[in-house]
């Protein structure tokens, strides 16, 4: 059973060893979801260390982000790297001009719906080889998206994706699941602490967390308020990766 994690370094040590596990099972397209406000702001200094997890790649290793902005903004920050470092392309650069034969292994990081079909295309010239999709902003594409459209993405490519880690806190409780394990609610018994109070198979909804927390309340939105004191911790340790 997983560990509930107090800080953000337990999550991405946590992170490593889930989606090392969904590797292992066979998994090429995986997922590691911190679902926190703001966090995407920190997805460069996550996802360098997340790239010490495939140090025997080498130069096999290659990590994506959204666009040429952010890719430069890494390679200056991260200087000189043993993996390559580029960007999702667009309709002048397609993505497929943008992987080699020597690519063993990709990383994304934090893409959004805007980047949807490039990952998508990424993941299809990928073939055989793993995407590691770190921190992605596409819950509202697999969820609010209506038509035809959107359906067809989800059968087509979302659902294509193994969730290896997710973690979603919420007033009083919180969402986690660390690959094997299934599906996981927490529930905040005092401040820093947590007891597991279901497991599932597949993804609580809110309007069943709702159900748990506050059996009373309205469950008709299917939101969860955001909890402070947890998120209030990790606003300090993203102030602390960025000094």
């Amino acid at each position: 059973m997983s560990e509930f994690p107090t800080t953000l370094d337990r999550a991405i040590a946590q992170a490593k060893e889930a989606t090392q596990n969904a590797l292992n099972d066979g998994f090429g397209r995986i997922q590691v979801d911190l679902a926190i406000p703001e966090i995407a702001l920190q997805a460069q200094a996550i996802a360098l260390q997340f790239t010490t997890l495939f140090e025997s790649y080498g130069s096999g290793l290659k990590v994506f982000f959204p666009d040429t902005g952010a890719a430069a903004l890494a390679r200056r920050d991260w200087e000189e790297t043993s993996f390559k470092i580029g960007d999702l392309g667009s309709s002048r650069t397609p993505i497929e001009t943008k992987i080699a034969e020597d690519d063993r292994i990709f990383i994304v990081v934090s893409p959004s719906s805007v980047e949807v079909n490039q990952l998508e295309k990424l993941c299809n010239f990928a073939e055989d080889r793993p995407v590691i999709i770190l921190i992605p902003q596409l819950e509202s594409v697999a969820t609010v998206g209506i038509g035809y459209a959107a359906r067809q993405l989800r059968e087509r490519f979302l659902s294509t994706i193994q969730t290896a880690y997710y973690l979603k806190p919420f007033e009083g409780g919180a969402i986690l699941r660390s690959y094997p394990s299934q599906w996981q609610v927490w529930q905040e018994t005092q401040e820093d602490e947590y007891k597991i109070i279901g497991e599932y198979p597949q993804k609580p909804t809110g309007e069943l967390l709702e159900q748990i927390f506050n059996p009373t309340a309205e469950t008709s939105s299917g939101k969860m308020p955001k909890k402070a004191g947890f998120l209030s911790n990790l606003q300090q340790i993203f102030r602390a990766l960025n000094q």
